[in-house]
Order: C-alpha cells, then sequence, then structure tokens
C-alpha cells in the first residue's frame, strides 16, 4: 500500500517538473523569437545614440533667473542717431562796446550738403551776424539767403563742409498718436537735447499761421527753428513755439507747435530759388466759418471764408467777387478747418486762373479768378 502511494507521488512530481519545464522553455523560445522579429523589422537606418552628454539637466529648486540684455538700437535711437549730426544751434551776433558778442537765438537743421539750413524768421530776423554752431561744438558764420515772415522760416546758408544733413518726410501722412521727436538746444546752453513726445494734433492755428503740428514733446525756448522729427529719421516739421498760458492764469504744459515739412519744403525751394517766396494772393479780407461763426452771422453753411472786404485793383476786384460773398470751395477743394485759404492759395501759382465756387444772396454760383503777386 504504501509503495503505491510512493509510486503515485513520483508520478505527479513528474508530470508538474514537465509541466513547469515545459514553459520554462517554451518562454524562453517565444521570447528569442520576439526578438528576432524586432530586429528584422527595424527599418535600415543610420542612428544616433542618446548619451547623458545629450540631454540637458534641470537642476531642482527654484525657477532660475535669466539675465536678458536688451539692445539700444531701438527705432527713436536710431533716428536721434541719424539726425542728430545735422541739427545745429543759430546764434546771433550782438554789437556792443567790447566787439561782436555771441547772444543764442534758436535752432536749425542742415537740409542740404551745400550747407542750406533752415530755421524760424523770428530766431534771425533783424539780425545781419549769424553764427552757427554744430553738433561737435565748432563754429562758422552763416548769410541768410532768404526770409518769409508769413510762414516764420528762414534759410541760412554755409560755406564750410557740414557734418551731415537731413531729409524730409511727408507730413501729409502724419496720425495723432505717432511717436514725435524735438532735437534742439534749449536756453542756447543744452546744445543737442532730444525730447520725445507724440503727434497731438494736426491742423492747428495760431495767429497767422495755418495748419500747424500739435505735439507735447517738450519745447522750450532756442528750439525755435530746431527739426521735429519721425521714428524714420525723417523731419516731419520745423519747431516753431510752445503756448504756456491761455490768460485768466490758466497754465499748460506740453503744448509744442511746429511748421508741417510739406510747406517747409516748399517755402524753402523758394527761398534758395529767389531768395523770397512769391505768394498768390486774392485781395480780400475775411473769416473763417465754423457752427458758431455760421450761428452768430446766421448763415446757412457751415464751412468756407466770408469775405468781410474787397480791396481795389486786385484780382478778387477783377474777378466780380463782394463783401458778403461766402466763398466754399476753391477749384472743387473745400474750405474748412483742415484745408485754410492759406494753404489751398499755397498750392496754386502766382497767374494761375482758378474756379471759386461761391454763395451770393442764398444762391451758389461760380467765378473765375486769376491769381496774383502778394505785395510786399
Amino acid at each position: 500500500m504504501r509503495s503505491n502511494t510512493l509510486i503515485s507521488c513520483a508520478i505527479l512530481l513528474a508530470v508538474l517538473v514537465g509541466v513547469v519545464g515545459g514553459g520554462v522553455m517554451g518562454g524562453l523560445a517565444g521570447y528569442y523569437a520576439a526578438q528576432q522579429s524586432v530586429q528584422t523589422a527595424q527599418p535600415a537606418v543610420s542612428t544616433v545614440p542618446i548619451t547623458v552628454s545629450n540631454i540637458p539637466t534641470v537642476s531642482p529648486g527654484p525657477s532660475q533667473v535669466v539675465n536678458l540684455t536688451l539692445s539700444e538700437e531701438s527705432a527713436v535711437i536710431e533716428a536721434v542717431k541719424k539726425v542728430k549730426p545735422a541739427v545745429v544751434t543759430v546764434v546771433a551776433q550782438v554789437q556792443t562796446r567790447r566787439g561782436l558778442l555771441d547772444a543764442a537765438s534758436g535752432s536749425g537743421v542742415i537740409i542740404d550738403p551745400q550747407g542750406y539750413i533752415v530755421t524760424n524768421n523770428h530766431v534771425i530776423e533783424g539780425q545781419r551776424d549769424i553764427v552757427v554752431i554744430f553738433a561737435d561744438g565748432s563754429k562758422t558764420n552763416a548769410k541768410i539767403v532768404g526770409a518769409d515772415s508769413i510762414a516764420d522760416l528762414a534759410v541760412l546758408k554755409v560755406d564750410t563742409p557740414v557734418p551731415a544733413s537731413a531729409s524730409f518726410g511727408d507730413s501729409s501722412a502724419l496720425q495723432p498718436g505717432q511717436l514725435a521727436i524735438a532735437i534742439g538746444s534749449p536756453l542756447g546752453d543744452f546744445r543737442g537735447t532730444v525730447t520725445l513726445g507724440v503727434v497731438s494734433a494736426l491742423n492747428r492755428r495760431l495767429g497767422n499761421l495755418r495748419g500747424l503740428i500739435q505735439t507735447d514733446a517738450a519745447i522750450n525756448n532756442g528750439n525755435s527753428g530746431g527739426p521735429l522729427v519721425n521714428t524714420q529719421g525723417q523731419v516731419i516739421g520745423i519747431n516753431t513755439m510752445v503756448v504756456r498760458s491761455a490768460g485768466l492764469g490758466n497754465v499748460a504744459e506740453g503744448l509744442g507747435f511746429a511748421i508741417p515739412s510739406n510747406l517747409v519744403r516748399e517755402i524753402t525751394a523758394q527761398l534758395i530759388a529767389k531768395g523770397k517766396v512769391e505768394r498768390p494772393y486774392m485781395g480780400i479780407t475775411y473769416q473763417e466759418i465754423d457752427p458758431q461763426i455760421a450761428s452768430a452771422m446766421n448763415l446757412t453753411v457751415q464751412t468756407g471764408i466770408v469775405v468781410m472786404s474787397v480791396e481795389p485793383n486786385t484780382p478778387a476786384q477783377r474777378a466780380g467777387l463782394q463783401e458778403g460773398d461766402i466763398i466754399l470751395a476753391i477749384d472743387g477743394q473745400k474750405l474748412d478747418a483742415e484745408n485754410s485759404l492759406t494753404v489751398i492759395l499755397f498750392s496754386h501759382k502766382v497767374g494761375e486762373t482758378v474756379t471759386l465756387t461761391v454763395v451770393r444772396n442764398g444762391k451758389q454760383i461760380e467765378l473765375k479768378l486769376t491769381l496774383g503777386a502778394r505785395p510786399n
């Protein structure tokens, strides 16, 4: 009986050994077959082994601080580098008992390699002996080529080599809010001062000046005649004045004004060519119309000009203009806040015949007028 039990145990053990051994051997055989299959399926391309040195290490702990070095080659800095060498200080020499005394008057900008410099008329008005100081501090005498008191512009000329010249931009493309850079010599002592602001508004009027650029770039005494510059390094205006107070104790800041470059270009071209500006002339005195004026005068139109008087023996009289006529347009170009009579007339030439759109006694008519030359 015992021998039968031993035999049964031996048989059971043999079966277990066979099952386990077969499984192990089968598993090994399957693994070998799988490895062979993977090796056969791999594409035949060269690979770069990845090592520890190829993988960037990340240190545990707080975030690392990265120091960024910002380049100073910004648009404003580049514009200043481009124009500043062409900016000069304009000095009027005053005769005293001890000789000639330099009295700083304003600023200017070289607009031509031949030595032409534009500045304000009020900077050099009444002066004969003019000296300009270049950006490097060197001095030279300058002569007055021509001046125009109406536009408050003047052109000077130096006969020595100039360090640089600036180019004009298109002032008609200006937009309120764009950057504006003023360069000049405030108070006459701080040569090459740069201030930055924006174009605050366009087509401003101050006194007899029309179409002015308003800017909040700081302008002080001595900046007059210096350039207002865009970020492309182009002259978009000539700084001419600043308003500090509106009366009644009201003090204002950031109210600077510049003559637009397109007008400066036209004026300086005539001054260089002729020594004077030949302005088209009609021969009237007038009142510009805005909604307030229209209401006060009980007018039926909101823009244009009212003829207050017609001077004798003038183009206006010969054309048949009368006191009380309302001129709405010249050659189809409307007279309004953005297009004053002064600006429109300057776009025409002396001797040119234009068509006036006129309202007379409630009826619209057209008159032909041949422009004359404005008397000196």
